[in-house]
């Protein structure tokens, strides 16, 4: 009987909700309770700085929770509380959430075929290829369907050509995972609107609805539905005492690395802290991670037009962007986007160069590098660490410098590092004070040497522009949607490229460069 008790108490301790989460009410009319910004330290100037940045980028709704409690909360312009906005693609993992709910229910097993629910001859592939494809493919964007095509959302079989087997390349296409919902609804014999119904909305208290576009099948709901949707994901799909998903393999797989191509994906969720990751539309995979300026145990929904929800279990945090496109750059890539997000949260809290450091910068000066900080009103400071990281996660003490103890002072600090083997730095410092506080200053990067040094002329532009830069071997041009619009490969042992841009309708467009040793630069282009 002892054995059975201990046995009992394991498997059911998978289920209990973490301590002190709170869940708001299933009547999602009822208040919402809060926490006060000041009771995390958290100063009011830097909340209007990071309210401020998400209005210029075109934000509609933010949400931020903190152990399920309301921390922040801000919408723009007409947009309120009640008002109603599209997931896009964040709304993938609502469908990654039922799959395996659908799976724990016994109606599919994601190692099923596809073909077994949409039938032999879905695709324009052999039998043979299209048997390989299974519902684990179309979760992990690894179905080897050819994402080139010049319509990537449609769904009928003459769109849906081999490119590869599945499982053997990783591509972000919208098509193969619309199609899931068809899988669903054959294999519960239900619309995915009451499956979502039935297994979420109603044991959450969450609203919103899945409607068509085009060929694509997108949600809608409030920002607080999604932000619950966030919460209960974060509590291991727990909400307070109701369990909504009980299978502990499928909800580590979700958010966990789903096949060896892009570590950074799972089943629909983009997962930080990985060693490498892809992007939509390309097949380069970058060092790193994609937000380095977000804990290493953050997993995101990211969507068209920066839709956002961003969680860390470790920190307790939830947020929610909904809003239009980005302003061109890097912002209007989600993963930068979500990236700049974390950035300004980590920059809340008061106890952050509580000095007032007027700058802080690392420069390159005759193959060293150079760290340069300036503090303002100096009161009991013992001395400052310089700490150096490789991923922007893991820092390295490289070395300290004495307080000037009173009133302001420019600092230096040289690394004499020459040799590194990633695309960037990250440099921070840590104030010591003498009653032996501590305190972190933003995190730097720098770049490799191998950066590429890039010009785009003219710019603005109209019908061409030059490129300027060694080594380059493909350009990409997205618009703020992240469509790609130009693809080409450059002419190598060429310093200068000539590009058509003529086809290019006015406006802010993303400029992709990509070197011969897969590094990359971001720029902007302006067509007028």
């Amino acid at each position: 009987m002892r054995l059975i008790v201990i046995f009992f108490f394991l498997i059911s301790s998978e289920y209990l909700p973490a301590q002190n989460v709170y869940f708001p009410p299933l009547n999602n009319t009822a208040p919402w309770d809060t926490t006060s910004p000041s009771s995390l330290n958290w100063c009011n100037s830097r909340i209007d700085s990071l309210y401020n940045f998400l209005g210029r980028e075109n934000t509609k709704a933010f949400i931020l929770l903190k152990n399920g409690k309301i921390v922040l909360e801000k919408y723009y312009g007409t947009f309120s509380q009640d008002s109603i906005w599209y997931w896009a693609s964040a709304g993938k993992t609502i469908t990654s959430f039922l799959v395996g709910k659908a799976q724990e229910e016994g109606y599919l097993s994601i190692n099923d075929t596809t073909s077994k629910y949409l039938g032999q001859g879905w695709t324009s592939c052999t039998n043979v290829q299209e048997a390989k494809i299974t519902i684990r493919n179309q979760l992990t964007m690894t179905s080897g369907l050819d994402d080139g095509v010049p319509d990537d959302d449609c769904i009928i079989d003459t769109c849906l050509k081999y490119l590869a087997d599945a499982g053997t390349r990783w591509s972000y296409h919208n098509a193969p995972y619309t199609l899931l919902h068809g899988v669903i609804e054959d294999a519960t014999n239900t619309t995915v609107n009451n499956y979502t119904q039935t297994k979420v909305k109603n044991r959450i208290g969450m609203t919103g609805t899945w409607l068509p576009s085009g060929s694509n099948v997108v949600y809608y709901s409030k920002a607080r539905s999604m932000a619950r949707f966030g919460l209960m994901i974060s509590n291991n799909s727990i909400w307070g005492t109701d369990t909504i998903m009980i299978d502990p393999i499928y909800k580590s797989q979700m958010i966990n690395t789903s096949q060896q191509i892009n570590k950074s994906y799972g089943y629909l969720w983009w997962l930080n802290g990985k060693s490498s990751y892809m992007l939509p539309t390309l097949q380069n995979i970058f060092p790193g991670s994609y937000a380095p300026e977000a804990p290493s145990d953050m997993y995101s929904a990211l969507g068209k037009n920066g839709q956002i929800l961003s969680i860390s279990e470790s920190q307790g945090i939830v947020f929610v962007r909904m809003g239009e496109s980005p302003n061109a750059g890097q912002a209007s890539i989600a993963t930068l986007f979500c990236n700049q997000i974390w950035k300004r949260i980590n920059e809340l809290n008061c106890s952050i160069f509580p000095l007032n450091i007027s700058a802080f910068e690392a420069t390159k000066e005759n193959q060293k590098i150079m760290l340069r900080w300036t503090t303002e009103n100096e009161i009991n400071v013992s001395h400052f660490n310089i700490e150096r990281s490789e991923d922007g996660t893991n820092f390295l003490n490289i070395g300290s410098v004495k307080s000037n103890r009173q009133g302001s002072k420019t600092y230096h600090f040289e690394d004499a590092l020459k040799m590194y083997s990633g695309n960037k730095l990250f440099y921070r410092i840590q104030q010591l004070d003498k009653n032996g506080a501590t305190y972190y200053s933003p995190v730097v990067p720098i770049s490799n040497n191998n950066k590429i040094k890039v010009t785009l002329q003219p710019n603005p532009a109209n019908n061409y522009i030059s490129i300027n830069g060694r080594d380059l071997n493909r350009i990409v041009i997205v618009n703020t949607s992240g469509k790609v619009l130009i693809k080409k490969d450059l002419l190598k042992g060429n310093n200068n490229h000539l590009l058509d841009i003529s086809a290019l309708p006015n406006g802010i467009y993303t400029v992709i460069l990509t070197k011969a040793n897969s590094n990359t630069e971001i720029q902007k282009l302006v067509v007028q």
